[in-house]
């Protein structure tokens, strides 16, 4: 995610550079997975059972919503040009994840499956009557100047359209609830994830090349509303969270925040298949080899604990006066900074300030919540 921001995505000739090759959407997506994996380790890793703890957890998830789309909207005076703030986005996805928590594993798993195919196309229906999101990153201004607008944004128009990005969360759900502790499960997520970001990307450059598909994309460029050298650029680097609605085609697409069933399922994979393969490392049993996994795997969750903090670290870094270094200098900076500040703070006070704060306020809402169940009988 920070070599997305910080990194060069152009090269001299005008063609994506390796960092954005590898980055662009797939960090984003695995941001999104494990926000799904870490709903399922919140919910105890299982169905919850809504009689019981129904109103909790449905409270406690609420909260944190509320709390995330703040920090998210105090970030709002940042520019898209550097980043387009995640945090928002999040809020609606767990305002969505209430109603998942309820369902079963196999449930989830299915309704994923559709989701990734059906939510695309309800998007592209939808998204033909709507006008073209002029938001930039959301802030409290929107709240009261436009809310409506804002909702639409971040809902079906946005960077990270809530209504498809709840496949991510989905995903991730079934994900958490897997016995990730097995070997076999995880090489079970390296191989099944790899399986599908590959076959989802080989389908699509079958679908654009050799059925007509990218011929009817350019055909369309007169009533898609960009012009050709814009949709050019759409092929190469990636939409901005959707596609133009001027042909069905679009949906044949593989390309960084595009939201299309292939680049849901692409990078869906490349999620699933980054997280067994980090899995698998923690079964390596050679001496020298495990250090070498300690030594990375030490600092990597370190960070991973206090993500929230870090990552609001990073959008006020880059969109302020002190980042003056080049984009190698100033990633490497980042990642060598936030890394040392993580295992500090891991070692000494935990969670994170942050993470601190909506746990905190999140655990208050489950409990007033269980004690006026537990009064009414409910």
């Amino acid at each position: 995610m920070m070599a997305v921001h910080s990194l060069a995505d152009v090269t001299d000739e005008g063609t994506p550079t390796w960092p954005f090759t590898v980055s662009a959407g797939r960090a984003a997506a695995i941001f999104a997975v494990l926000a799904g994996v870490g709903v399922a380790f919140l919910t105890g890793r299982r169905r919850v059972p809504a009689r019981e703890r129904g109103a909790p957890v449905a409270a406690s998830m609420l909260v944190r919503a509320l709390i995330t789309g703040a920090i998210g909207l105090a970030l709002g005076y940042t520019t898209t040009e550097f980043a387009a703030v995640i945090l928002p986005y999040y809020a609606v996805l767990f305002v969505l994840a209430i109603p998942l928590v309820f369902l079963g594993t196999r449930t989830l798993a299915v309704l994923a499956a559709v989701m990734a195919i059906g939510l695309p196309v309800l998007s592209q229906v939808i998204r033909s009557g709507l006008a073209v999101p002029d938001i930039e990153n959301p802030s409290f201004a929107d709240i009261v100047g436009n809310p409506l607008g804002l909702l639409v944004e971040l809902t079906i128009t946005g960077e990270y359209p809530a209504m498809v990005w709840v496949t991510y969360l989905c995903s991730g759900l079934v994900v958490g609830r897997l016995t990730l502790s097995s070997a076999r499960v995880a090489g079970g997520l390296l191989v099944g994830g790899a399986a599908l970001a590959h076959g989802s990307w080989i389908v699509s450059s079958l679908l654009l090349t050799r059925t007509g598909g990218l011929a009817a994309i350019q055909a369309a460029v007169p009533t898609s509303g960009i012009s050709a050298e814009e949709t050019a650029d759409l092929l190469a680097f990636g939409g901005d969270g959707t596609t133009p609605t001027s042909t069905w085609w679009w949906l044949a697409v593989v390309r960084a925040h595009t939201g299309t069933p292939f680049d849901l399922a692409h990078t869906i994979g490349c999620a699933v298949a980054v997280l067994g393969a980090m899995l698998l490392l923690t079964h390596l049993r050679a001496t020298g080899v495990r250090r070498v996994v300690s030594a990375i795997q030490l600092p990597l969750a370190a960070m991973g604990s206090v993500t929230l903090t870090l990552y609001t670290a990073h959008i006020v870094f880059i969109n302020s006066p002190l980042d003056t270094l080049s984009p190698v200098s100033g990633y490497v900076l980042q990642i060598a900074v936030f890394a040392l500040v993580a295992l500090g703070w891991r070692a000494t006070a935990g969670r994170g300030p942050l993470e601190g704060l909506v746990s905190g306020l999140a655990g208050v809402a489950a409990r007033r919540a269980a004690k006026r169940s537990a009064a009414t009988g409910g």
